[in-house]
C-alpha cells in the first residue's frame, strides 16, 4: 500500500470512516504522504524549505503523477509549506477515490437539505486496521522498519496520531517510535518537520 493511503486508514476511524483528527490535520498528513510518495520514486527532494522536481516523468500512480504535474506547471516550486495547503485541500477525497478503487474502503454519500456528505466506509475491517497493526509490530521488533515505514510513522507523529499506533505498545516500541524520525533520510525528516509545524499552525489558528 503506498503512505498516503496507509495513512489515511490510519486516521480513519475502523467502523464508520469518522476521521480521528479533525480535517486540516487530516489533510496536512495526506498531502505530506503524497509528497513523500514522490520523494520515495527520486521524483521530487525536498531541502531548505522548498520542493524541487528531479524527474518529470510520470510514475506508475495516475494520482501521483497528478501531483507531479502539479509541481512541475508551479515553475519556481514554492515552499513545502504551500505545498502542504494545497494539496490537503483535496488530500482527502483523492486518497479515499484511490483506496475505493482498491476495494478496502467505498464511498458512501449522504445527501441533506443543503449539501452532500461524502465519507469512506471498510468493505474490510481487518484491511483497514492493517496499517495501524502492522506499524506497531514493526516497533516491537529489533530490525529497523523499511524506509517508508519510517516515514509513514514520522507522519503519524507529526499529526497527533500515535495513540492510534501504540495504544497497545510495550515501553521498547515507545522508545523506538521516538528515535525513528532521526534516522530518516534528510529530505523525508524535513518533510516530517514542516508537516508538523504545518499542524501545530492549524491548532493555534484554531
Amino acid at each position: 500500500m503506498l503512505i498516503a493511503d496507509e495513512f489515511f486508514l490510519i486516521a480513519h476511524d475502523d467502523s464508520r470512516g469518522r476521521p480521528r483528527l479533525n480535517p486540516t490535520a487530516t489533510g496536512l498528513g495526506l498531502a505530506a504522504g503524497l509528497l513523500g510518495e514522490l520523494i520515495l520514486t527520486g521524483r521530487i527532494t525536498v531541502a531548505g524549505g522548498r520542493v524541487s522536481v528531479l524527474d518529470r516523468r510520470p510514475p506508475g500512480d495516475a494520482l501521483a503523477g497528478t501531483v507531479l504535474a502539479q509541481l512541475t506547471r508551479a515553475g519556481q516550486h514554492p515552499a513545502v509549506r504551500t505545498w502542504l495547503g494545497l494539496l490537503a485541500r483535496t488530500a482527502a477525497t483523492a486518497v479515499g477515490e484511490r483506496l475505493s478503487r482498491t476495494g478496502v474502503i467505498r464511498r458512501q454519500e449522504k445527501r441533506g437539505l443543503l449539501r452532500t456528505t461524502v465519507s469512506y466506509v471498510a468493505t474490510d475491517r481487518n484491511a483497514l486496521a492493517w496499517p495501524a497493526t502492522r506499524l506497531l509490530a514493526l516497533l516491537d521488533r529489533p530490525q529497523p522498519p523499511t524506509v517508508p515505514d519510517a516515514l509513514l510513522i514520522g507522519l503519524v507523529s507529526a499529526t497527533g496520531l500515535t495513540r492510534e499506533v501504540l495504544w497497545d505498545a510495550d515501553p521498547r516500541a515507545r522508545r523506538r517510535f521516538g528515535v525513528l524520525l532521526p534516522a530518516l533520510p534528510r529530505p523525508l525528516r524535513e518533510l516530517v518537520g514542516q508537516t508538523e509545524a504545518a499542524v501545530g499552525a492549524a491548532v493555534l489558528r484554531g
